[in-house]
Parts: C-alpha cells; structure tokens; sequence
C-alpha cells in the first residue's frame, strides 16, 4: 500500500518554491479529494422494479443479455430502458460500470428487430477507446439478430471508413471528427438517423467538443429521440440540453452517486527537496503488484512522463491523442492482460474504458475541475471492489 510514502509527504501543507499554485490551474477544492473513511456498512442494495421479461423483449435479444451475465437489470437498465422504449428523450446520470452502455442499446436493438432500419441510430462518442467498447457491446447483445453496426473513429485508414459505410449498418458509433468527415464526403447523410446518443455527455457538450456536434444535429431533420448519458451533469449546459432534447425525462442511479465511497481518495504534497517523480517512483514501488492508471493533463506530459517511467525500469506504456489508433490499442491491451503495470495517458482513457484490477489511480496533476476527477477515479474501485486515487501537489 501506499501509507509509507503518505507518511512521508502527506503533512506537507504547501506546493514546493517556485511552484505554480495548484489553485492557478485547477478549479477544484483540493479538501474534496481527501476521503480516507471508506464505507464499512455494505450499501443498501437497489431493488429493481423490473426483470428483463417484463420490458417485452425478443426471445433472442432476451437470451443475448443472458449471454452476456446480465441477470438482472442494473439501475440506470431498470429505470432507462421502458421510457426509451416508450420513444421518450432521456437525460441519464450513473456511475461508471454501471451499465450505461446496455441501458441505451438494449432497447435500441429491440426496436430494430421490430423495424430494422438502415441507419437508424448514431451514437457519438469523445474517444475511439468509447467508441469501439460500444460497438463489442453492441455485437455482442445483437449477435444472430442479423443487424449490423460500425465504428467510424480517427486514426483508422479512411478507405476502411468508406468501405464499411457501403454495407448495410443499422447503428453508426462514431467519434465527432471522422462522422463530419464522412458526412462532408457525402458516403454518409446525417439527415437519415432517427436517433441520436451522446454517450459521456457531459465531455461532449463541452466547448471542445460542441461545436462538432452542434454541426452534425442541425443535419439531423428527421431525429425523433435524443439520449444523453454520463456519470456527471455540467449544470452550466442546461441550456444547450433543452435545445437538442425535447421534454427529456431524467434518471439517475443513486448507486452512481456513491461510487467514490469505495474509493480511499487523498493528496500528497511534493516537498521541496523532492521531485514529483521521486514521489510517483516511491508510490509505483509501493503498489508493484497492482495496476496503475496515471493521469497527466497534456500529450507532452504524457511523453516525458512516460520516458521517466522507462528510465526506471517500470513496465509501462502510454495512450493520448497524437498516438495511432493501433499503438493506443496495443498499450491498453497490455495493460488489460497485465503485461504493464502502470499505464500514463490523458483523459481519453477516463471516461467509459473498461479494465478490470486497476488499484490505483494517479493523478499526476490535478484536474481541471472535479466531473473530470470523477471519471478519472473511476476507473478503480470497480465491480464492487475497493480502490485508491491519489493526487500529486506540487
């Protein structure tokens, strides 16, 4: 564990001389990201409204979630699934491996079995990770149904784009860039799809990522439902949601509010006769079984981050925006099969990637504000298993 090096450096009560203030760079309360106290009681368990069978399923849709080790419906699955049925518009907040993803396919497949339109849905994603874990789902709880969907996302060769939008695809899942290039090239029409997901809504609707989808929903004449899911809300955003929802109903899953509750959260100050990489070798050292997930703000940080790692012989790889689609894949493969242990990367890594074991989060610096801390921390403490974050001052 880590409580030598926080014995160590957690009295420190400032950054070290010469330092920017964290306070210049991050919006966040840093007392907010202290909470040794994990939960001892097991939390009260939700009791669903509804089994599977109850929503009227196809037998073989019905036998594919089973397939899946979907044995009954999560939270965000029970209080999700009949409205979008239903053709409502919804707004839904839940905690990471909460079952998001299956909440929205789920009833989206069993429309297409009763009316399996080409291009029906598009869900967009933030990153290609997302947007690729949202196509093996979708595979996986469609398979045998003779329905088809493809991922259009950056760093894949063009041509692979175009040949797979000449086949026949119910459910196009894309991240903004490749979508717009597609639909600018005129091998997609945009005004074909009926539904539109936003999967991590929150990053999307950001202003980094608004513009792209603001362009793709004004060619959306015949969208008739809009999905929005994420584990947090930006209350500044009201506005730009009630332009692209239509009286959306609002579910949240109390379970994803006490997400972090297992997770032991605390801050280590860097003293001045250290440097942070001296403290993260310290705390890596400490956790040498465990896999670790290290957060840096920028690409170059990534780099030079990762290039510490190596000159210390720690196994390790790296994921950001600027590596190719195949690199960013190989590393989290590797991570996933245990063949690093620690894995650096920006935020394309934070929200909606599954990797199961991860005990510890870094958060090399502090994040920008605290949905973004959210996500990041939220790739531990996963599957009903304890986690621990920890963010480096200084």
């Amino acid at each position: 564990m880590y409580k030598e090096t926080r014995t160590k450096y957690k009295k420190q009560s400032r950054p070290r001389t010469g330092q920017k203030n964290h306070k210049q760079k991050s919006r966040i309360d840093i007392h907010k990201l202290i909470n040794d106290q994990l939960e001892t009681q097991p939390l009260k368990p939700y009791v669903q409204l509804h089994s599977f069978g109850d929503f009227s399923l196809h037998g073989k849709l019905l036998q594919r979630i089973s397939d899946s080790k979907y044995l009954i419906p999560t939270e965000i699955q029970d209080k999700s699934i009949s409205h979008i049925l239903n053709g409502s518009d919804l707004i839904g907040i839940a905690g990471t491996g909460t079952g998001k993803t299956a909440a929205f396919l789920i009833p989206i497949i069993q429309q297409l079995i009763e009316r399996p339109v080409k291009n029906k849905a598009l869900v967009i994603a933030p990153t290609r990770e997302l947007a690729s874990q949202i196509l093996e789902e979708f595979r996986k709880l469609s398979r045998g149904l003779d329905l088809y969907a493809t991922a259009l996302i950056g760093g894949v060769d063009v041509s692979r784009s175009i040949k797979a939008l000449h086949k026949t695809n119910h459910v196009i899942i894309a991240t903004p860039g490749r979508l717009i290039d597609m639909a600018e090239r005129r091998h997609l029409s945009l005004e074909s799809f009926q539904i539109l997901v936003l999967d991590e809504f929150d990053r999307m609707l950001d202003m980094g990522f608004l513009p792209d989808v603001q362009k793709i929903i004004d060619q959306m004449y015949n969208k008739e439902q809009t999905l929005l899911f994420s584990a947090t809300m930006n209350n500044t955003q009201k506005a730009v949601i009630e332009w692209i929802t239509n009286s959306p109903v609002k579910v949240t899953a109390s379970t994803g509010r006490q997400l972090t509750h297992a997770i032991a959260q605390d801050v280590l100050y860097v003293p001045g006769d250290r440097t942070k990489t001296e403290v993260l070798h310290d705390l890596i050292s400490e956790n040498k079984d465990e896999k670790v997930l290290l957060f840096c703000d920028t690409k170059r940080m990534v780099n030079k981050v990762q290039k510490k790692m190596q000159s210390g012989n720690i196994r390790s790889d790296m994921i950001h925006g600027d590596k190719t689609q195949r690199a960013r894949e190989l590393a989290l493969n590797k991570f996933r099969k245990g063949q690093i242990q620690v894995l650096v990367a920006t935020d394309v890594v934070a929200r909606g990637i599954d990797v199961v074991d991860v005990s510890l989060v870094i958060n090399y610096e502090v994040p920008g504000n605290y949905n973004d801390y959210v996500h990041r921390i939220g790739r531990t403490g996963r599957a009903g298993k304890s986690g621990k974050a920890i963010t480096l001052i200084g």
